[in-house]
């Protein structure tokens, strides 16, 4: 059941779910048919719908959530549930940021995913063992609040589940799990701890409990009660996005017969030269080809002792690159893997997302690429194609990509909470310069896979791709994840400059 909890201490929470319910065993058996077929409706249904169904199972020790899991396994349908239990974190997770193992287990559009456990666990835990303190806790759960949110947004359907057992019903639980030999290691050390575990507990709860995910406490002291409740607010969640996305659906009008006109493309606000990032650039700026050669040996012998050095440590590097097209981008990404050993690196090219990708939020595919400590990922384009291509072509809403600025920002936060360097640089050319590139290729046969008529469409709308840029710029330019602004008319000026900046990134960090 689902209680106002805001205004609730959790003692008070937690004691209106101690309250006997019970189902006996006539009423469960007449009940569970029904909402079984109903539940297996409703999933048939979600199997062509565009929004994911995350479930998390949490609550207290002995509460039943392994069974309840396999309950709603039982009651679904196979084809279309993926389920992920959560508990130590393994050698190759903990090589990554923290919620790279959660983002895994995403369930893609038209699926049910159910988590066994989740990302409440492990800050809970800690603050219990008072290995987290209040502020760091707090601050855990609102990054908590924050994803759910961005989930939420792009059209997930979350249901959380928090199972609750009081104190002598928990200690009768265990002792019953201890002589079945099904009791894990830490369940009688958490026992100990019951009041300081409600309280966190229920602090978690309160602060995470929001319309985009609410939380629903259900009394687990009986079996039948726990799982008719768990399968019948699942129902219930599942019926009312379904109800609504018909709703919206119906008022849509039926695609013309004629050739839809594309997206009108984002208008391009007069710009301020004063103020604009890109106009400050000096394009002027070469190197002779003796510099060059000389530069360039110089600084790629720097960073292949400094990417050692940062294996020896460690640290883990996540480079972006974009800028225009034919910007060099490409031949800059090979002077600097030029100068590592190819077990250090990946580079991680980024085009169209696949039927897979579109599947996901479109995080997703950007956090499958994260390098394990020591090594490094090199995006040939990034996540930022969400406030670009997918601004100015009309891909994305403009509240979609209004919202993409903030989550960028704290996805980059989380690289590099966790030891990544991040480094993102924008190569920036002149537009007379660009079409002399563009030319060539034409021209030269080697090169003409380079151009596309896409070069060509996106050349005419550089003033709203501009503005675009411009805003990634300001709005993404961190001290943990700072842009460079590579002056790229001289494509052997440019390489030079990302590599003496890549390696004085790492020897100030090192």
């Amino acid at each position: 059941m689902l209680y106002a909890l805001n205004p609730q201490t959790s003692t008070t929470m937690f004691k209106n779910a101690e309250l006997g319910r019970t189902l006996t065993p006539a009423r469960y058996n007449a009940a569970i048919p029904k909402l079984r077929s109903n539940l297996l409706n409703a999933h048939f249904q979600l199997r062509e719908q565009k929004f994911p169904v995350i479930v998390i199972v949490s609550g207290a020790d002995g509460a039943g959530k392994g069974d309840l899991v396999h309950r709603l396994n039982e009651w679904l349908d196979p084809r279309g549930v993926s389920t992920h239990a959560f508990w130590t974190a393994s050698d190759e997770e903990l090589e990554r940021p923290v919620y790279w193992r959660f983002w895994r287990a995403l369930p893609a559009r038209g699926r049910i995913g159910i988590l066994f456990g989740s990302w409440y666990s492990e800050p809970i835990i800690r603050r219990v063992l008072h290995k987290l303190k209040g502020n760091r806790f707090d601050a855990a759960l609102d990054r908590i609040v924050a994803f759910e949110k961005m989930l939420a947004a792009e059209g997930a359907v979350i249901i959380k589940f928090w199972l609750h057992l009081s104190k002598d019903v928990q200690k009768s639980r265990l002792r019953k799990l201890e002589r079945e030999g099904r009791i894990a290691p830490d369940d009688w050390k958490h026992f100990k701890l019951y009041n300081r575990f409600t309280k966190i507990s229920g602090r978690a709860i309160n602060r995470t409990n929001i319309v985009a995910a609410p939380w629903h406490i259900i009394e687990a002291t009986d079996r039948r009660y726990r799982e008719f409740t768990a399968g019948r607010l699942l129902l219930n969640a599942l019926t009312a996005r379904l109800k609504a996305a018909a709703a919206a659906k119906a008022k849509v009008p039926p695609p013309a017969a004629t050739k839809v006109a594309p997206p009108a493309p984002v208008k391009a606000a007069p710009m301020n030269k004063t103020s604009s990032v890109l106009a400050r650039v000096n394009l002027k700026q070469s190197l002779t080809l003796a510099e060059y050669d000389k530069q360039l040996a110089h600084e790629q012998a720097r960073l292949a002792k400094l990417a050692w050095a940062a294996y020896e440590k460690q640290r883990s590097m996540v480079l972006v690159f974009e800028g225009w097209d034919a910007g060099g981008k490409g031949s800059a990404i090979r002077r600097v893997t030029q100068a590592m050993d190819p077990r250090l690196y990946r580079v991680v090219g980024i085009a169209a997302p696949t039927d897979e990708e579109r599947a996901q939020h479109y995080l997703w595919r950007f956090w499958r690429h994260l390098p394990r400590d020591g090594t490094s990922t090199i995006f040939d384009r990034s996540w930022y194609g969400r406030v670009l291509v997918e601004r100015v072509e009309g891909f994305a809403t403009a509240e979609a990509w209004g919202r993409a600025y903030g989550e960028i920002v704290d996805f980059e936060a989380q690289l590099a909470e966790h030891g990544n360097l991040v480094h993102k640089f924008w190569i920036h050319i002149s537009p007379e310069e660009q079409l002399r590139r563009f030319q060539e290729r034409q021209t030269v046969a080697y090169k003409q896979y380079k151009i596309t008529d896409e070069d060509w469409r996106n050349r005419e709308k550089t003033p709203e791709y501009t503005q675009a840029v411009e805003d990634l710029l300001t709005r993404c330019h961190t001290p943990f994840a700072p842009w460079t602004v590579v002056a790229g008319n001289d494509k052997r000026f440019a390489r030079v400059q990302i590599l003496k900046t890549i390696a004085q990134r790492l020897e100030d960090a090192l």
